[in-house]
C-alpha cells in the first residue's frame, strides 16, 4: 500500500480517536493547534489523493458530543466548525481570499469584517417562537445534537421570555455556554473539600455540567452564556454586527468586544490587543473570530462541508511560563513502559496551576538536554495539556548533573528492556509489578471497558493494597462487608461497589476481550475479534496464521494474542471469569445477525441513505462477512449508493466496472 494512502487512513483513525476524547469525553489528549496540524496535513494527503474520498473523512465533519440521556434533535441548519489560523499572516491570507471570491481587489480593505472573542466553553442553539424560548440543543455531530433546554432553563443570564420588541416570529440563536473563572474556582474548593477530583479547566467543567441528567445541579454550577450569531428567514439587518446588537437588545449576552473592523491595520490591531486584555475577562477564551460582516457576502462565499469559508478562528498562542524543576519521576504504566514525568515547582497557566508535565521518553529527555534543578519552558497547547518546550540554560547550577533515565524498574526493580524500534523502556515483569496490576484493573473496570461502578483509579489501589483484588476476577469475589472498612469506603459506596460488578456480567463479549488487557488490542481491534471469531474459546484456540487472516489483524496484533493466551495465569483468568458469569460469546441475537452472506467481499458505502445510517450499513457488511472499504479499487466487489454519490467515486466505479447498488438491492441481498 503506498505510503501516503496509509497515512491518509493513520491520520483518519488517529483524528477520530482525538474527536471522540474531546467531544464525547471532555478528556481532550492533544492540544487544538497539534489537532490542526493533523487535520491540515490530512486534507493535503486527500487533495493529492481524490480516489480516497471518503465523506465520513474528520476532513468533512465536525466531532461529536452526542450522549445518552438526552432527546436527539436535528439541527434546521448544520452547526458547522470554524477554521483555524495561528498567525497574523495566515488571518490576513484569508482575507485575500475573501476579496479575490468576492472579485475584490482593494487587498486586505475591501471586506468590512467583525472581531469578537472566541469563548472557550461548550456550543449551543437557542430556537425561539413567538418570543419564547423553544429549544437548546448542543452542537452535536453539526447535523444533529441533543436537547438540552431544561439544563439551559436554569442559566440565568438566558432569556427564557422576550420582552416585546422587534424580534422575529421565530429565529435561532448560537452561543458559547461557559463556566465563569470565579464559579470555577468556588466549585474546585468545593470539590476538594470534599474530596471529588477536581474539574480540570472551565470548558471541561461547563460540558460536563450542561449534560448533567440533574438540572437542580447544573443551576447550582453557575454557567453563563455569550451569544454570537443569529439565524431567521428574515433577519432585521442585512449584516452580522447590527443583528448582534439587535440581539442584544432582546436581552442576549453579546460581548462587548465584538468590533467592527474595515482595514487591514483594525485586524492586527484587534489581535495584539485581545492576546494580552483576554486575560482580564471574567471567562476563559482561546482565540478570536472574524466574520465578513454582509450578509450578502457571506452568502456568496458560502461553505466547505466542515466550515463557512466567510469566517475564520484565530487561536492566541500557547500560554508559556518558567518554572524550576524539582525532580523527574519514573511512572510505570498498564503495559509496563516507563515514562518520566517533570515535577516542577507550581505555576499558573491558563487558569489552573501546573505542577507535573510528562517529558514521555528517554530520547525526548536527551534532546531537550534536561539537568538537576533546571528552569525549564513549560507551555499549555491548547490550554489543555502541560508541555515542556525547552531549558533555560543559562539558569543552570554549576555542576548540575543531566537527568539519566533509569535502567531498573522504580517499583519492582526489574532490569527495563527497550521496546525494538520505539523510544520506550518497559518492565518485563507483567504480572509481578505493582503499577502493571493496578494499571491493568484501573482497564478493567474503565467506563468502556466492563464500566464497573464505584471502583476507580484511587479504589483499584485500595483494594489491591488490602489484598482483596489482585486479578480482574478477584471483583467477583467481593462482598459488602469485606470492603466497607477500608478507607473512605462506607455502606453505601460499598453496596454500589457490590452492584457494578453485578451488573457488569452483561456486559457484551467485545468490550470483555478488550478489558483483558491484550498487548495492542484496542477498543476497534476488540469488535473486529469478538465478532469474528464469536467467542473466548475459539479466540484462545486461533493460531498466528488463522489471527492474520482476520481483516486488520497483522502480525505484531497476533504474535500478542497467541503470546497472551500462552500464558497459563490469563487461561485461569478467564475460566474464572466464566465461572464468576462474565459474557464469554456473542449473545444469540448477535450471533442470528451474523451470516458469511458477504465472505471475500469488499465493499465501499458513498452517499446519503434513507432507511439505516451509515455506520449500521457497516456494521451489517461486517457482520456479514464482508469487508468495508473508503476507496475504490479492481478489489472492490461493489458500492452501496445513497442519494448524492460523490460523482468522481461513481466515474471510477464505472471505468474499473465496479456495481453500484442501491440499499435496498443491499437488503435484500442481506435477506
Amino acid at each position: 500500500m503506498p505510503t501516503d494512502i496509509q497515512r491518509i487512513l493513520d491520520l483518519r483513525e488517529e483524528l477520530n480517536r482525538h474527536n471522540k476524547a474531546y467531544y464525547v469525553d471532555n478528556a481532550p489528549t492533544i492540544s487544538d493547534k497539534d489537532f490542526d496540524m493533523l487535520l491540515k496535513e490530512l486534507e493535503r494527503l486527500e487533495a493529492l489523493h481524490p480516489e480516497m474520498d471518503d465523506p465520513l473523512s474528520p476532513t468533512r465533519r465536525v466531532g461529536s458530543d452526542l450522549t445518552k440521556g438526552f432527546e436527539q434533535v436535528t439541527h434546521v441548519r448544520p452547526m458547522l466548525s470554524l477554521g483555524n489560523t495561528y498567525s497574523i499572516a495566515e488571518v490576513d491570507e484569508w482575507v485575500e481570499r475573501c476579496n479575490e471570491s468576492l472579485g475584490n481587489s482593494g487587498g486586505l480593505d475591501s471586506v468590512p469584517l467583525v472581531g469578537e472573542m472566541k469563548f472557550d466553553g461548550t456550543s449551543i442553539s437557542l430556537t425561539y417562537e413567538n418570543g419564547r424560548l423553544v429549544r437548546a440543543v448542543t452542537r452535536g455531530d453539526g447535523d444533529k445534537g441533543d436537547d438540552v433546554t431544561v439544563n439551559v432553563k436554569t442559566i440565568r443570564s438566558i432569556p427564557l421570555v422576550l420582552a416585546p420588541g422587534d424580534w422575529p416570529e421565530q429565529f435561532e440563536i448560537r452561543g458559547e455556554i461557559v463556566l465563569p473563572w470565579k464559579e470555577f474556582d468556588r466549585l474546585n474548593e468545593q470539590r476538594a473539600f470534599n474530596e471529588e477530583p477536581l474539574f480540570a479547566n472551565p470548558r471541561n467543567a461547563a460540558a460536563g455540567t450542561l449534560k448533567t441528567l440533574n438540572p437542580a445541579i447544573v443551576a447550582s454550577r453557575g454557567l453563563d452564556a455569550y451569544f454570537y450569531y443569529l439565524l431567521a428567514d428574515e433577519l432585521p439587518a442585512d449584516n452580522h454586527f447590527d443583528n448582534m446588537q439587535k440581539a442584544r437588545s432582546w436581552g442576549f449576552k453579546v460581548s462587548t468586544s465584538m468590533a467592527l473592523l474595515h482595514t487591514g491595520a483594525e485586524v492586527d490591531a484587534f489581535i495584539n490587543y485581545w492576546d494580552k486584555e483576554r486575560r482580564t475577562l471574567p471567562v476563559a477564551t482561546d482565540g478570536l473570530v472574524f466574520k465578513v460582516n454582509s450578509l450578502r457576502q457571506q452568502l456568496n462565499l458560502g461553505f466547505t462541508s466542515k466550515s463557512p469559508r466567510w469566517a475564520i478562528a484565530y487561536k492566541f498562542p500557547a500560554e508559556r511560563a518558567l518554572t524550576r524543576l524539582r525532580f523527574v519521576s519514573f511512572e510505570v504504566g498498564r503495559m509496563g513502559v516507563v515514562t518520566p514525568v517533570a515535577n516542577l515547582e507550581p505555576v499558573l497557566l491558563s487558569g489552573t496551576m501546573v505542577k507535573r508535565a510528562s517529558l514521555h521518553n528517554e530520547d525526548i529527555v536527551r534532546n531537550l538536554d534536561i539537568h538537576d534543578g533546571d528552569m525549564l519552558y513549560v507551555e499549555k497547547g491548547g490550554e489543555i495539556i502541560p508541555k515542556i518546550t525547552g531549558v533555560d540554560t543559562s539558569a543552570r547550577e554549576p555542576g548540575a548533573e543531566p537527568i539519566r533515565f533509569v535502567t531498573t524498574c522504580p517499583d519492582c526493580g526489574t532490569a527495563l528492556i527497550r521496546i525494538p524500534g520505539e523510544a520506550a523502556w518497559q518492565c518485563p515483569n507483567k504480572y509481578g509489578c505493582r503499577p502493571q496490576i493496578i494499571g491493568r484493573l484501573e482497564h478493567y473496570v474503565g467506563r468502556h471497558m466492563m464500566d464497573i461502578d464505584g471502583v476507580g483509579d484511587e479504589n483499584c489501589s485500595l483494594l489491591y493494597d488490602a489484598g482483596l483484588v489482585h486479578t480482574p476476577a478477584d471483583f467477583y469475589t467481593l462482598t459488602a462487608d469485606r470492603i466497607e472498612g477500608l478507607d473512605r469506603v462506607g455502606p453505601r459506596t460499598a453496596q454500589r461497589i457490590i452492584e457494578g460488578v453485578e451488573a457488569s456480567k452483561l456486559v457484551p463479549f467485545d468490550r470483555v476481550v478488550y478489558a483483558l488487557s491484550i498487548p495492542f488490542v484496542g477498543e476497534t481491534v476488540s469488535k473486529k475479534l469478538a465478532r469474528s471469531v464469536g467467542d473466548i474459546d475459539a479466540l484462545m484456540s486461533l493460531s498466528r496464521e488463522q489471527l492474520v487472516a482476520i481483516d486488520d489483524i497483522g502480525p505484531k496484533i497476533a504474535d500478542a494474542i497467541v503470546d497472551f493466551f500462552a500464558y497459563t495465569p490469563n487461561r485461569e483468568l478467564v475460566e474464572r471469569l466464566r465461572a464468576a458469569g462474565v459474557t464469554m460469546a456473542l449473545s444469540e441475537e448477535e450471533t442470528t445477525m451474523r451470516s458469511d452472506r458477504l465472505a471475500g467481499k469488499t465493499i465501499v458505502i458513498s452517499g446519503v441513505f434513507a432507511r439505516h445510517s451509515r455506520e449500521e450499513y457497516k456494521d451489517m457488511i461486517e457482520k456479514n462477512g464482508g469487508k468495508n472499504s473508503g476507496s475504490i479499487s479492481k478489489k472492490t466487489s461493489f458500492v452501496l449508493a445513497g442519494d448524492n454519490m460523490g460523482p468522481s467515486k461513481l466515474e471510477k466505479a464505472r471505468n474499473l466496472g465496479v456495481p453500484v447498488i442501491n440499499e435496498d438491492e443491499f437488503l435484500d441481498m442481506l435477506g
